[in-house]
């Protein structure tokens, strides 16, 4: 690094003084914190990304300012990845190492000390890094982003381009399709949501001269970003009735009392919903729509909605995507084509049950959307989802290209009508709809909207594929949370010795029950999820486990 480079950087790291007492950690949602000590966070990502592309020959990064669903006082940053993905794991410690530099002096040394590690050059014969700027409606972005803007700056040849006000996914998507040399403004993502919407609308099977009836979905914006880029959607949509609620321009506030967040924790209705939308079908964005939930109010006199979470709309998609693989046979190359169901250990067991008996290959994974998303990239086509409406479907690239062919194939042969062709132009325009760099509550609704209008399905019956067991969740203090070590995907604890035959015999008590514990990521709690047939089960089981990891850790 030169001194022209060092000159820049310290310069630079001044207009950003580290607030005092503030340690962050990179998560899987980045950096989040009050808004209002972040700017030298935000600045300091800034360089992380221009040095994340220059180290990946200048393709172009990402970077979101937003909080999800946090209180609209809080803010964030994240990086997306040349391919859509987050943020490699290995360079999460030193985001974490410049995030905390206590002066400009060590920034600059840690970032010398990274770069020739990793063998980053900046200088005239290479390309400058190149980073796309996107942020929610938080009245901080503007200012963060700026910060972002100065920090991608401050290595030299760098350009930092502000794409606008977006949702997390939309930022993700554009990232990956620009570097796979695709078209990726915000208008080629609305093209490619309408397009594929239509397509699979078109594939609807209809007997006879029944024509389809639309029915209204009621939809909560969370009055964060996902309301208005919603709004901005269903103008090029036909085949859906939309109405729009929460959008934050009517004085709402982001993610007060509104919200998939809400709604999956609270079980209760978002403001602007009340009994006149009984038996409605209604939708929850989260505040920067990377989630989704489903739910209606089954009477009036009801104060808990019907809940349909990310487990339900896994199980629908899973059982589209088997239907059309059906359709096709054994016929990938004389081998059957692998679909995986990845969950948590969180995810309810009766839907765990359900997909089992569709015959369905599901894996877990640790907590944690990176974990998921990894396992189900294993899979021809891997559907995976948390219970809080996170998740999406990806489809291996040489799986995609397979039935791309086959439906080339089946049209040369004059087969363009059968069902075969059907089923594969379904997938084809399933893998074009849903967005496979993360999970994409915007693509998530047209997808559900479809799949229930080519079932002739209303909400209702899709609550019923199955019926959640009850559930109890509870946080226990302890002195020291890395006492708890479990497995991989944390349905067992395997330290302290002897805990989990504890657990066991507890477990052994109940009719459907189960039960695990697992340490917090950032708090020294251990947390215990249970559940059986009843309620009073589940918190009875939750309530002995919980005795048990006391005993154990004291």
């Amino acid at each position: 690094m030169d001194e022209i480079q060092i000159a820049s950087l310290l310069k630079s790291s001044e207009l950003f003084p580290i607030p005092q007492s503030v340690k962050l950690s990179y998560g899987t949602a980045g950096f989040r914190g009050d808004a209002k000590l972040l700017e030298s966070t935000v600045y300091r990502v800034g360089i992380l990304s221009a040095l994340r592309s220059l180290k990946l020959g200048s393709a172009t990064v990402g970077l979101m300012i937003t909080a999800s669903h946090n209180k609209v006082s809080d803010n964030g940053i994240k990086v997306s990845d040349p391919s859509g993905g987050m943020l490699s794991q290995e360079w999460e410690p030193f985001a974490d190492q410049i995030a905390n530099a206590s002066s400009p002096q060590e920034l600059v040394s840690l970032i010398r000390e990274f770069m020739e590690k990793e063998e980053i050059m900046i200088g005239e014969k290479n390309k400058g890094a190149e980073v796309w700027l996107g942020r929610d409606t938080r009245p901080s972005g503007e200012s963060l982003l700026r910060a972002a803007e100065i920090g991608v700056g401050s290595i030299l040849g760098s350009v930092a381009i502000d794409i606008g006000i977006l949702t997390t996914p939309q930022l993700h998507w554009m990232v990956r399709a620009k570097n796979k040399g695709l078209k990726a403004t915000e208008n080629d993502y609305f093209e490619n949501l309408s397009t594929s919407f239509m397509c699979l609308i078109d594939l609807i099977p209809v007997s006879g001269n029944d024509k389809l009836e639309i029915s209204k979905l009621l939809v909560d914006g969370a009055n964060g970003v996902g309301g208005q880029k919603i709004e901005e959607l269903r103008g090029s949509l036909s085949n859906l009735d939309l109405e729009i609620r929460n959008t934050g321009r009517d004085g709402g506030v982001l993610n007060e009392g509104v919200g998939a967040d809400f709604v999956q924790k609270e079980k209760v209705l978002p403001l602007g919903f009340g009994s006149k939308d009984v038996g409605m079908r209604c939708a929850s964005l989260d505040g920067d729509a990377d989630r989704l939930v489903y739910f209606y109010i089954p009477s009036e006199s009801s104060e808990k909605v019907e809940l349909l979470d990310g487990d339900k709309i896994l199980s629908l998609f899973a059982l589209f995507i088997k239907e059309q693989l059906n359709i096709l046979g054994d016929d990938k190359e004389g081998k059957q084509s692998r679909l995986g169901v990845v969950q948590t250990a969180y995810a309810n067991g009766a839907s765990t049950d359900y997909l089992k008996q569709l015959g369905l290959d599901v894996v877990f994974a640790k907590t944690g959307v990176k974990h998921l998303h990894e396992k189900a990239a294993e899979f021809d086509i891997g559907i995976y989802f948390e219970a809080n409406g996170h998740g999406t479907i990806l489809f291996s690239e040489s799986f995609i290209s397979w039935l791309v062919s086959k439906q080339k194939d089946l049209t040369d042969k004059g087969q363009g009508g059968s069902e075969e062709h059907k089923a594969v132009s379904r997938l084809v325009a399933v893998s074009n709809l849903i967005n496979q760099a993360v999970g994409d509550a915007l693509s998530g609704v047209l997808l559900v909207e479809v799949i229930l209008q080519h079932m002739g399905s209303s909400i209702q019956k899709w609550n019923v594929l199955y019926k959640d067991l009850p559930s109890r969740q509870i946080k226990v203090e302890v002195p020291d949370r890395t006492a708890v070590v479990t497995t991989s995907e944390e349905t067992e604890a395997l330290r302290p010795l002897g805990i989990q035959d504890a657990i066991n015999s507890e477990i052994n008590k109940y009719p459907r029950g189960r039960a695990f514990i697992r340490p917090s990521g950032t708090e020294d709690v251990v947390r215990v999820y249970a559940e059986a047939s009843t309620q009073e089960a589940a918190d009875s089981l939750a309530n002995s486990v919980a005795q048990l990891v006391k005993s154990f850790l004291g």
